[in-house]
This record gives C-alpha cells, sequence and structure tokens, in this order.
C-alpha cells in the first residue's frame, strides 16, 4: 500500500494545489496515522483530525492503521470509548472522533455553489454495535460560514426496536431534522460496504444522492435521490465532509467502547456540465465571468467537435496557477463549469483552453 501513497505526492507535485480535483486517502501501515491523514486533507498545513486525546492521552491516537484480512490491505480504526473521552474537552454531553476537510484546506476539498462534488468512502461497523439513541453519526456534510451549526447531511445509527441507520437533512439550524430514508443497522455489522454520495452545491435546484453497496458482492442495501433540495445554505461559504464516529452521552449506559473501520476515502470535483444555450455565437463562445463577492467564477465554452480538452489559469509571468480541466474528453456541445476563485490573488491572469485541434486565451482580471 506504500504505493498508492507515493501516488497521492506525486499528484500533488504534477498539479498546482489550486487546481486539483480529486483526492484519495488510504492507509498504508506505516504508523504516522495523523500525519497520512493530514498529508492529504490538509496538505499546505493544519490538523484535520478531532479526537479526544486532551483527555483520554494514556490510550494514544484513535484512529490506527489495521490489517483487514477481508479487503486484504490495510485500513483506518477509529476507536472510541464510553469513559473518559469527551468532545475534544469543549463538550462533555458527546463525544468524537471524525476527520474532515476544513476552511484551511484547498479550494479543490470545498464544495462551492455551482459545483458537483462526489464523496466515496469504505467502511465497517462491528458485530453487535452499540448506538445512541440520540444520534451516533458516522459521516456529516457540514457547511462552513453563516449558519453552520447543525450539518446539511449524515448518516446517523440510532438505538431502536431494530436498530437503524438514516439519512437525515437538516434545512437550516432552526429546522428540525428530516429523515429521508432508514435501514436495519444489522445490514452493515461486520460488512464492508462502499458509500458514493453526489452533491450538486447550490441553496436553489441542488440536487443529493447516495447509494451504499456491499463491497463483496454489489448488494445496494441503502439508496436516496433527491433532484431538488437546497445543498448549501445562502450564507455558507462551502460545504466539506467528515467520516468518524460522533456520537451522543445522554443516555451512555446504552453505549459501549466501539471500533469503527473505514478506508479508500475519495473527494472529487465533476468536470464541467453540459447545457443547452448561449446568448452569443457558439462557436466563438469562451467567456469568464468572475463574481468577486462569492470568489467564484463561470466559465462558459463551445465544443465543435469530440476532443480533448485542457483549461488552465496563468498569472502575468506565464506560471500555471489553476487547472480547471484536465485532459476531459468532451461530446461536441456547449458546457460551463462554476470554479472557486478563493486561492487566487487579485490581478490579471490569462485563461487558456486547449484542444487537440485549437487553443483559444482569454484576459481575467480578479
Amino acid at each position: 500500500m506504500r504505493i498508492i501513497k507515493i501516488s497521492i505526492a506525486l499528484l500533488f507535485l504534477l498539479f498546482p494545489v489550486c487546481g486539483f480535483s480529486q483526492v484519495l486517502l488510504e492507509a498504508d501501515g506505516l504508523g504516522n496515522t495523523y500525519e497520512l491523514i493530514n498529508s492529504v486533507l490538509a496538505p499546505t498545513g493544519g490538523d484535520v483530525v478531532e479526537n479526544p486525546e486532551c483527555i483520554h492521552p494514556l490510550f494514544g491516537r484513535h484512529i490506527a492503521e489495521v490489517w483487514d484480512a477481508d479487503l486484504g490491505q490495510y485500513v483506518f480504526e477509529f476507536y472510541i470509548h464510553v469513559t473518559p473521552d469527551n468532545d475534544r474537552c469543549i463538550n462533555f454531553d458527546r463525544q468524537r472522533v471524525e476527520i474532515k476537510t476544513y476552511d484551511a484546506s484547498p479550494a479543490y476539498l470545498k464544495g462551492t455553489s455551482g459545483e458537483t462534488v462526489v464523496y466515496k468512502w469504505r467502511f465497517k461497523v462491528p458485530s453487535g454495535f452499540q448506538p445512541s439513541a440520540s444520534f451516533t453519526h458516522l459521516h456529516q456534510v457540514k457547511a462552513v460560514g453563516g449558519d453552520e451549526s447543525d450539518p446539511l447531511f449524515v448518516l446517523t445509527a440510532r438505538k431502536g426496536t431494530p436498530n437503524k441507520l438514516e439519512l437525515n437533512y437538516y434545512e437550516s439550524s432552526s429546522l428540525s431534522s428530516v429523515k429521508f430514508t432508514s435501514v436495519n443497522l444489522s445490514l452493515f455489522e461486520n460488512t464492508w460496504v462502499e458509500a458514493t454520495e453526489r452533491i450538486k452545491v447550490n441553496n436553489v435546484g441542488g440536487t443529493y444522492s447516495i447509494t451504499i453497496k456491499k463491497v463483496s458482492d454489489g448488494t445496494t442495501v441503502l439508496s436516496y435521490t433527491n433532484n431538488n433540495l437546497l445543498t448549501i445554505r445562502s450564507d455558507n461559504s462551502f460545504i466539506r465532509p467528515k467520516w468518524g464516529i460522533y456520537r451522543s452521552l445522554l443516555n451512555s449506559s446504552d453505549l459501549r467502547d466501539e471500533a469503527v473501520r473505514f478506508n479508500s476515502f475519495s473527494i472529487y470535483e465533476v468536470p464541467p456540465t453540459k447545457v443547452d444555450s448561449y446568448s452569443m455565437n457558439d462557436e466563438n463562445k469562451f467567456k469568464a465571468t468572475p463574481n468577486s463577492t462569492a470568489k467564484t467564477l463561470k466559465i462558459e465554452y463551445y465544443i465543435p467537435e469530440k476532443e480533448t480538452v485542457g483549461i488552465d489559469i496563468y498569472n502575468l509571468g506565464g506560471q500555471k496557477v489553476k487547472t480547471l480541466i484536465q485532459n476531459e474528453s468532451l461530446e461536441s456541445g456547449k458546457y460551463q463549469k462554476q470554479v472557486d476563485t478563493s486561492c487566487l490573488k487579485n490581478g490579471i491572469y490569462f485563461i487558456q483552453l486547449k484542444t487537440t485541434k485549437s487553443e483559444k486565451t482569454i484576459k481575467l482580471i480578479l
């Protein structure tokens, strides 16, 4: 598994951090677990691991890398203890050990309005897993900035008869959650599953889907789709994923010490969207419209025939500062893409659209 880690490092070297659109985090078994996680989810520096080690240092790190015989590879194992773990010595009615992206993470790890992001990961809960009747989150999609108290989407295990795994949604922190779907938790016990979550980020007309399948045979155990949904609140800056164990301690007698396994975390920005119409001549269409308030850029362009397409941003010195599309094979048609420009300083840039047959360059002022 060492090759995977080296591949990630090489990808960061080959593509500008500002423009890289996909990452993969997998355990390599070398033992520098927090360092590995931070190198992928916070490559420019920072700490994305939330743990209870302030109150429980004797246990050591609450995420380890262990060999999994079912997958035949190293995976991450997240540990939580009923006593004395809490929520980072901040909250004592709950406890957590989670990993995340956050405001200091690069732009390609944040979902901003207009973008479509795909989160993919594998997890396995142990046999007899004991969730809280309040909440035991295993995955969250959180918003940052503005109304950010409650997550937007959560996969949470809940005590019941029988225990369930629920997909819940919070349109705002002032409204109660809505249960989109739920299935028996027993379907997940001691079974590796792979989740694929796709979100078109928008506060009007966003879309959301999630499918969870067994790794062993591809059987679907949970599925949900909604094609008209608020997926970012109007005052949020971006959305980001969290994975791990975050549970209530209000009824601690219901709980036990747990170890949940995760691996193969992927964050991917979907290539540009094909659209139906433009207001100017299609053949000459290559336009960039910056939004300084939202720190975004809308790129519109036309491809006359099936081509391999690349779009890059260069500074005045001719240095590539952001890759928007990296050698994507696109059918003929009209396309648009929303781009996060928060990582670019104000100034003059040039955007180059390059295909196998032509090049177009336009000037951009931020």
